[in-house]
């Protein structure tokens, strides 16, 4: 399984909106967003499962690489790295591939739980894209990091 964890591309501030899941991207945010998209875009499997957090910012985000998304309330800000886990069904998976567009810290926790077995949270810039995949080595279920991206190194 290949797990995509997204974070979302710069959004307004919180006193710009009436909630947190209110705020909207700014233009560089959606500028970040196309930009890590056309990426994904071209690496992605035609049968990616994309889910977004219900924050306006994760699914304006999840919008640039496709229309064909999933609002999953229980990846919402705050929500726990087992919450992600559970929603994009490590490892057995909703699909081969999953693509979770979401919020720090929690996405930073995912990464540092599944390739070091820590319960720390890794920073994990705006837009920017952790890629890892499963694989069975020895007996033993382990994540790999492929690809660690930001919109500036696209």
């Amino acid at each position: 399984m290949d797990l995509i964890l997204w974070r979302h591309a710069e959004a307004e501030g919180i006193a710009s909106s009436d909630s947190d899941l209110a705020r909207a991207l700014t233009t560089r945010g959606r500028k970040q967003a196309q930009t890590v998209a056309k990426w994904l875009r071209t690496r992605l499997p035609d049968d990616a499962v994309v889910l977004a957090s219900p924050a306006v910012r994760t699914i304006q985000t999840a919008e640039t690489l496709s229309d064909q998304y999933r609002v999953v309330c229980e990846i919402a800000p705050n929500a726990s790295a087992d919450d992600v886990l559970k929603a994009a069904g490590w490892l057995g998976g909703v699909a081969q591939t999953v693509v979770i567009v979401g919020h720090q810290p929690t996405l930073g926790h995912v990464a540092a739980r599944l390739l070091a077995q820590s319960g720390t949270s890794w920073p994990v810039k705006k837009a920017g894209v952790w890629w890892i995949a499963s694989r069975e080595r020895d007996g033993d279920d382990q994540a790999v990091l492929r690809a660690a991206i930001t919109p500036d190194l696209v």
